[in-house]
């Protein structure tokens, strides 16, 4: 086989990103700092924060949910279990994770010498 037979593959149509959605999703995301005008930086980056560690509690709260929906046999999907406690647990990774970056980078400030 040679490469040149691969030249007319169109690889955008092969190859799609997959995508995810979730009724805890919305047109905002944690992620993204929204700077306002009238805000300090360290302000929205503290409300960024904030909307991450509310997302983190809605997953936890949709994963013990669907624990208890499987335990009173109220549903039999054992896949929307397993796919809400992941969602859970990858969050809370996260969260931590960007937590410890902002105290990592609170210590390095406090120990500068000026």
């Amino acid at each position: 086989m040679s490469i040149s037979a691969l030249s007319g593959v169109d690889f955008d149509s092969v190859f799609q990103t997959p995508s995810i959605t979730s009724s805890l999703a919305s047109d905002s995301d944690s992620l993204l700092i929204d700077g306002k005008e009238d805000q300090s930086p360290f302000g929205t980056i503290l409300d960024s924060a904030v909307r991450l560690v509310s997302e983190t509690n809605a997953y936890s709260n949709a994963a013990e949910e669907e624990e208890i929906k499987y335990a009173l046999g109220e549903t039999d999907s054992i896949h929307d279990l397993q796919i809400a406690q992941q969602k859970a647990n990858v969050s809370l990774q996260y969260t931590v994770a960007v937590r410890d970056a902002f105290v990592n980078a609170y210590k390095e400030i406090m120990n500068m010498q000026f």
